[in-house]
C-alpha cells in the first residue's frame, strides 16, 4: 500500500489552481466531488510562485491550497517544482540553463532546461524540497512526494564536461584503463590528460542523434548524464527524508524513454510512477509491455499511474480523442498490470500556452455535463466500490523477457549492421506473442534473478554486462529455458567486441557460433525452414532484418535458412545444457513463427495461457493474499466471449458470477475473483 491514510486506488491527477482566480477553486471542489477524486498532484511547476527572489519565500499560496484540499475531501502529492527554474535564477546564474548537442548556449525558457551539473541548480534545488519537507511534513492531506518531473533531456555545457571528467576518473581510475575501454588507438585518439577528454556532441564525435565515431565516450556519457540526472533527484529526496521519514517518494517515469536507466532509477525510489501516453494506433500490447516493465523496475512492486489524459494528448502529430469507454479501458489495463492509482493530466484544462488543448477532466466548458466528465465520474464511483481490494495484488508470471537500457544505448550507437534494428520493437515482438495468447510475462533487467522464472527472453542482447552469461548458465543448468536472438554477446560492457567468435560469452551455453552477419534491406526476407514439424511449428516462415550465419558446435539445429547464399545454414537452435535449455533464434521472425515457437516452449515448460479467447480480449492475473484476480478487458467495440475454464468467478464490478464462458461487453472490463 502506498500511503495507508487512503487505503484504496487512488484517483485524481493535476491540479494547477495557480493557473485560475479564487472563484473557479469552489467549482472544482464541487466537481471533484462528483468526480469521486481524491488525489490531487499539486505544485509541479510553482518554483517561480513560491520562490519570487533568492532570498525570499512565500508559501502563503501553497498553505492555503493544501489545507483547502484537505478539508474537502482531497489529499495531495506534494511536487517539489524543480522541474522548471525561475527567471530570476537564470537572468542571475546564467550557468544553471543547458548548452545543447550543438553546443548552442539556453536562454530561459521552457522546461527541463536545468543544467543538472549546475551547483547552483542543485543547491537551490534542494533547499526548495528540504523546505517544503521541513513545512509540510505533519500535513494530515499529504500522501506522497513528487519530486521534479518527468526527467531527461542532456547537457553539453562546460560543467558537465568537468563533471564528466571526475565521473570518468572514478570508473576508470587511470587513463590507461580508459584508453583501454574506449580503444583509443583507433584514429588516434589516446588521452594522455583528463583535460583533453571533451563530451561527445556535435562539435566532436556525434552527429544525427545517435550517431558517433567512438561508441565507447558516447555510451559513456549516456551512462554519465543518467547519472548526473538520478543525483539531483537524490539531492532532492535526501533533503526530504531529513523531514519526512514515512511519506512515499516518487518522480514521474515515461515508460521506454531512451535517455535514463530506469532500473537504476528505481532503486532509489520509494514507489515507481510513469505517465502513460499511447495514441490511437499503439497495439495495446505496446502499453500493456510498458506497464509491465514499470512493475518489473521493483521487482513486482505495484506502481502510481501518475499522468495520463482523459481524452486526449495535445503535443503528437494527431491527436485523436478516446473513444467512449476507452479512458475506463485503459485505467483498468493499468490497473491490472500492477498500478495502484488512476491519475490524471489534468484535472481542468488550461486555457493558455501550450497545453491548453491537452485533455481533462473538466474542460473549457466548465461543467460537469460532457461525455469526459460523466465517464470519468463513472470510473471514480467504481474505484470507490473497490476499496482496497486489488492493492499490494502481485503478478504470478513465470516467464521474464529482459529489458536493458545499456544495451539500448550500445545498440542505437553500434553504427551497424542495419539502421532497421530497433530494439524497442523486436523485444515487444516476443512480448507481444506470448500476449496474443494470453500468457503472461514480466519485464526484467539483468540484475533480477532468474531463477524466479521458468523461461527467460533476451531479445538482441548485444551486450554482456559481468557476470550475466554466468547468471545464464546457472539458471539453465537448474533446468531453465533460456533464449536470445541474432546480434546478441556481441560486446562487453564498454561495446568492446567479445573475440573468438560470436555470441561472445553466451556461446558455452548455446552451443553454436556465428560467422557473419546478414542485413536485408526493406523488402527482401529469408525463409525459417523447420527441419522437422514441432508442435504448433509445421510450415516454413518468413524472417528478414538480420540473419546470422551460425554453426552448430552441440546445439541441435530445429530449422535452416531457405534461401540464399546461405541456405540450408541454421536459423533455430538448441542447446541441452544441464537440465535445461538454451534456444537460439538467428533471425527476425515473424508473428506466426513467435507465437509457435514460444507456444512450444510453455508446453513444455507447463504454462498455461490464462484463457482461451478471441483477438481484442486481454487477460491478466494479480493474485493476492491466496485470491486471484483475473482481469478480462476487451479492446473491441463489439462484445466478445472468453473460455475462463471451471472455477467460479464473480465480478467485482457488478458481482455477477461466471463459470465456463464469460461474456465481456465491447471496452469492457471484467474483474473475476475465485474467492469462495
Amino acid at each position: 500500500m502506498i500511503n495507508d491514510k487512503l487505503p484504496k486506488i487512488w484517483y485524481g491527477g493535476d491540479y494547477n489552481p495557480e493557473q485560475w482566480d479564487a472563484p473557479v477553486w469552489a467549482e472544482d471542489e464541487r466537481m471533484f466531488k462528483l468526480a469521486g477524486i481524491d488525489v490531487a498532484t499539486i505544485n509541479v511547476f510553482s518554483w517561480a510562485l513560491i520562490q519570487p527572489s533568492e532570498d525570499t519565500y512565500d508559501f502563503s499560496g501553497l498553505d492555503e491550497l493544501m489545507d483547502r484540499l484537505y478539508n474537502n475531501g482531497t489529499y495531495v502529492c506534494l511536487a517539489t517544482s524543480t522541474g522548471a527554474h525561475p527567471a530570476w535564477m537564470a537572468h542571475r546564474y546564467p550557468e544553471v540553463t543547458r548548452v545543447d548537442v550543438q553546443g548552442r548556449k539556453r536562454k530561459f525558457g521552457g522546461r527541463h532546461n536545468s543544467n543538472p551539473n549546475s551547483p547552483v541548480y542543485r543547491k537551490f534545488a534542494a533547499k526548495l524540497a528540504g523546505k517544503l519537507a521541513e513545512r509540510y511534513k505533519g500535513h494530515p492531506g499529504l500522501v506522497a512526494w513528487h519530486i521534479s518531473n518527468e526527467y531527461g533531456g542532456y547537457d553539453y555545457s562546460e560543467q558537465s564536461e568537468a563533471a564528466f571528467r571526475v565521473w570518468l576518473k572514478n570508473r576508470y581510475g587511470s587513463l590507461d584503463a580508459l584508453n583501454k575501454a574506449w580503444n583509443t588507438r583507433f584514429w588516434g585518439h589516446t588521452f594522455y590528460d583528463w583535460e583533453e577528454i571533451v563530451v561527445p556532441s556535435e562539435l566532436s564525435e556525434e552527429w544525427n542523434g545517435n550517431r558517433t565515431n567512438f561508441q565507447g565516450i558516447s555510451l559513456d556519457y549516456r551512462r554519465f548524464m543518467s547519472h548526473s540526472l538520478l543525483e539531483c533527484y537524490k539531492l532532492e529526496y535526501d533533503a526530504i527524508k531529513q523531514h519526512s521519514t514515512n511519506v512515499p517518494v516518487t518522480t514521474n517515469l515515461m515508460g521506454f524513454y531512451p535517455e535514463l536507466d530506469y532500473f537504476e532509477w528505481a532503486k532509489h525510489m520509494d514507489v515507481v510512477s510513469w505517465d502513460n501516453y499511447p495514441s490511437l494506433d499503439t497495439p495495446v500490447s505496446h502499453t500493456a509491455m510498458t506497464h509491465d516493465l514499470m512493475r518489473g523496475l521493483k521487482n513486482g512492486q505495484p506502481f502510481m499511474l501518475m499522468e495520463q489524459t482523459p481524452s486526449q494528448q495535445n503535443w503528437q502529430p494527431y491527436n485523436s480523442l478516446k473513444r467512449p469507454g476507452v479512458m475506463r479501458l485503459w485505467s483498468y489495463q493499468a490497473v491490472a498490470r500492477g498500478a495502484d492509482t488512476v491519475l490524471f493530466f489534468q484535472l481542468r484544462r488550461s486555457i493558455g500556452a501550450c497545453e491548453k488543448y491537452h485533455g481533462a477532466v473538466i474542460e473549457h466548458v466548465g461543467h460537469e455535463h460532457t461525455r469526459v466528465f460523466r465517464e470519468c465520474a463513472e470510473l471514480g464511483r467504481e474505484l470507490g466500490l473497490l476499496g482496497d481490494q486489488l492493492l499490494d495484488a502481485r503478478s504470478a508470471a513465470q516467464i521474464g523477457i529482459i529489458y536493458d537500457w545499456e544495451n539500448r544505448w550500445a545498440l542505437d550507437l553500434s553504427s551497424g549492421p542495419s539502421v532497421a534494428l530497433d530494439y524497442v520493437n523486436e523485444v515487444h515482438k516476443y512480448y507481444d506473442a506470448l500476449y496474443q495468447q494470453n500468457i503472461e510475462a514480466d519485464m526484467i533487467g539483468v540484475e533480477e534473478d532468474l531463477s524466479k522464472y521458468k523461461i527467460v527472453i533476451a531479445p538482441v542482447l548485444y551486450m554482456i554486462k559481468p557476470g550475466f552469461a554466468e547468471k545464464v548458465e546457472a539458471f539453465v543448468k537448474a533446468g531453465g529455458t533460456f533464449v536470445t536472438t541474432y546480434f546478441s554477446g556481441i560486446v562487453n560492457e564498454n561495446d568492446l567486441v567479445t573475440v573468438g567468435g560470436y555470441p561472445g560469452e553466451l556461446r558455452k551455453v548455446l552451443g553454436i557460433w556465428a560467422e557473419e552477419i546478414d542485413a536485408l534491406l526493406p523488402g527482401m526476407s529469408n525463409e525459417i525452414v523447420m527441419s522437422k514439424e514441432w508442435g504448433a511449428l509445421n510450415r516454413t516462415y518468413p524472417c528478414d532484418l538480420l540473419c546470422d550465419l551460425i554453426h552448430a558446435e552441440g546445439a541441435e539445429v530445429l530449422a535452416e535458412y531457405g534461401a540464399d547464399f546461405y541456405k540450408g545454414m541454421p536459423a533455430l537452435t538448441v542447446n541441452r545444457f544441464g537440465e535445461g535449455k538454451a534456444y537460439y533464434v538467428a533471425t527476425s521472425p515473424d508473428a506466426a513463427f513467435l507465437q509457435g515457437f514460444l507456444s512450444n516452449l510453455c508446453a513444455e515448460k507447463e504454462i498455461q495461457p490464462l484463457v482461451s479467447a478471441p483477438d481484442g480480449i486481454e487477460s491478466v492475473q494479480r493474485v493476492k493474499d491466496g485470491v486471484s484476480y483475473l482481469f478480462l478487458l476487451n479492446h473491441k467495440e463489439g462484445e466478445l466471449s472468453a473460455d475462463i475454464g471451471s472455477v467460479q468467478r464473480t465480478d467485482l464490478l457488478t458481482g455477477k458470477t461466471f463459470s465456463g464462458t464469460a461474456v465481456v461487453p465491447g471496452r469492457g472490463v471484467l474483474i473475476l475473483s475465485d474467492k469462495g
